[in-house]
């Protein structure tokens, strides 16, 4: 008996609990009463249970049917749920989206834009990676994540790129450093006794590009995080993305230096999104690249 139940008596039974009564359910559902109450009938008949206590003058749940009612909930809802990624597949929405970004984006845009593409694609998987340099566009390029936001530096032969917004570089020391005791804009003889902390390839295969280095004396890391760690640990001087180091300039704890060799906008890196040329972009991975666009003009300023 079971295998003839019915998903319009499960809603009806909802209905009802959830109007207060057989006549109310009725209005929602837009049938009489009678007919709402031979529904109820037949569910009980089926389930071989007594969901209704109609000893009163409007019939009231019985502990069974409190029960069941959990179970007729979870149902409606997994079904309506299954109806939702039928349509999704019906209008070209993704079932997954997979994203890499260098490291060097603000993380706040990334906070928000993952919070967002929750909300507006719940039943689309998000796969967040974050890397950097080269191993960005690596990533992309095999095939692991279909979209990337790459920095100049990376290798990015064989995709299609566009540029999404620029980030400032800033040279930083902390400020028990004795750089950071030294006035004025400093030439690169200053530099050379000092110990310079660069962001290299996690590859050593790949290339390192060292113009920016003022001196012999380098340590390389892999990641944005141990390069800040180290820069606040007073263990060298090197470049940080500004909107890294605010609060560390705000305090105090980290000091901007001034480099007679570099420009102002020496170190204006312009991030690009990338993805293989074949790439197919539904309804996700639309909203995810145009609404990344919008988040880092909110945070960066303009692309």
């Amino acid at each position: 008996m079971l295998d003839a139940l019915t998903l319009d008596q499960l809603r009806t039974f909802i209905a009802v609990v959830d109007e207060g009564s057989f006549s109310s359910a009725g209005r929602r559902l837009r049938r009489v009463q009678s007919a709402v109450s031979h529904s109820m009938a037949n569910l009980e008949s089926q389930l071989g249970v007594r969901l209704w206590d109609r000893s009163t003058k409007v019939p009231t749940l019985t502990e069974e049917g409190r029960v069941l009612l959990t179970g007729a909930r979870r149902i409606c809802a997994e079904v309506d749920a299954l109806k939702r990624v039928a349509e999704s597949f019906a209008t070209g929405l993704e079932t997954s989206v997979s994203l890499i970004v260098d490291a060097i984006l603000p993380m706040r845009a990334i906070v928000d834009l993952c919070r967002e593409f929750a909300v507006k694609f719940p039943t689309v998987q998000l796969r967040l990676s974050l890397d950097t340099l080269s191993a960005v566009s690596a990533r992309v390029l095999d095939g692991t994540c279909q979209v990337g936001v790459i920095g100049p530096a990376a290798q990015a032969r064989g995709l299609e790129r566009k540029h999404l917004t620029s980030v400032r570089m800033v040279p930083v020391v902390s400020r028990e450093h004795p750089l950071a005791r030294l006035p004025g804009r400093l030439e690169a003889a200053a530099f050379a006794d000092h110990v310079h902390i660069v962001l290299s390839e996690r590859d050593h295969t790949q290339p390192t590009d060292d113009q920016a280095i003022l001196c012999s004396n380098t340590w390389r890391v892999a990641d944005l995080g141990t390069k800040h760690a180290l820069l606040r640990g007073g263990l060298g001087w090197g470049n940080m993305p500004e909107h890294m180091v605010k609060e560390d300039l705000a305090s105090g704890r980290l000091v901007r230096l001034e480099v007679a060799a570099w420009g102002e906008d020496t170190w204006l890196l312009a991030l690009s999104i990338v993805h293989r040329p074949e790439l197919l972009k539904g309804p996700a991975t639309r909203w995810l690249l145009e609404r990344m666009a919008e988040l880092c003009w909110r945070d960066l300023g303009e692309p």
